[in-house]
């Protein structure tokens, strides 16, 4: 059962660190390019604020982005803000998002994401939890994988295991931090690939945000994942 409450606070933790973090730095300094490929810290940023309206428009029943294009025009619009206006606007957005959190509503409904993508209302504050986690490390100011709660970690691992289960391209894969195990990639077919590592190492990979060389792969190559 997805608790939304205790993830809106959980949301509201993980950007109190971020703008803490993120306080430290300088306008020249949020020019500089993060660790996402052709992004600086501002569109990091910048996207973060869009994407807390996004998901208030989201949970209001409104298209998610008026379009593609309009969500990335906003972010280079935004991006070359001095480092007050950036912090403003992140902190600004995340009040309306929590604002709209706390309405009471129907939490068990199917909301509407980007490109089609529906998801329970339930889960939209753990979405955003991700978003907030993940850009933080993103901006590349200190904050690690290995940072992460450990309850975030485990269920990203979980959420992005089941997002590639069943993907054609993906071969089946076992995923396992020794403790606990997931499986995913198309149904199994043959003997599975076993993907093992530390548990940071393993959301890296599946992120986006490693390579997988510290990951140990038996049974086969260490399988390319679609990009999220």
């Amino acid at each position: 059962m997805i608790d939304h409450a205790r993830d809106l606070a959980s949301v509201q933790d993980a950007t109190e660190r971020l703008l803490t973090a993120a306080a430290k730095l300088d306008n020249a300094s949020v020019t500089e390019p993060s660790r996402l490929p052709g992004w600086t810290r501002g569109h990091v940023l910048a996207h973060l604020a869009r994407n807390a309206d996004a998901l208030v428009n989201v949970l209001e029943g409104r298209p998610m982005y008026v379009s593609g294009e309009a969500r990335e025009a906003d972010i280079e619009r935004d991006a070359p803000r001095p480092l007050e206006a950036q912090l403003a606007d992140v902190r600004e957005s995340a009040a309306r998002f929590q604002a709209v959190g706390a309405v009471p509503a129907d939490w068990s409904r199917t909301v509407e994401l980007r490109n089609g993508v529906t998801d329970s209302a339930a889960r939209v504050p753990f979405r955003r939890w991700a978003e907030v986690e993940l850009h933080h490390v993103d901006l590349g100011i200190g904050y690690e994988l290995e940072d992460l709660p450990e309850e975030f970690t485990e269920r990203e691992i979980d959420f992005l295991a089941a997002r590639f289960s069943g993907h054609p391209d993906v071969p089946p894969t076992r995923v396992t931090d020794g403790t606990r195990a997931w499986s995913t990639g198309r149904e199994a077919a043959g003997p599975e690939v076993t993907v093992s590592g530390a548990p940071a190492d393993l959301l890296g990979w599946l992120a986006g945000r490693r390579d997988g060389g510290a990951l140990r792969v038996d049974g086969g190559a260490l399988p390319a994942l679609p990009p999220l």
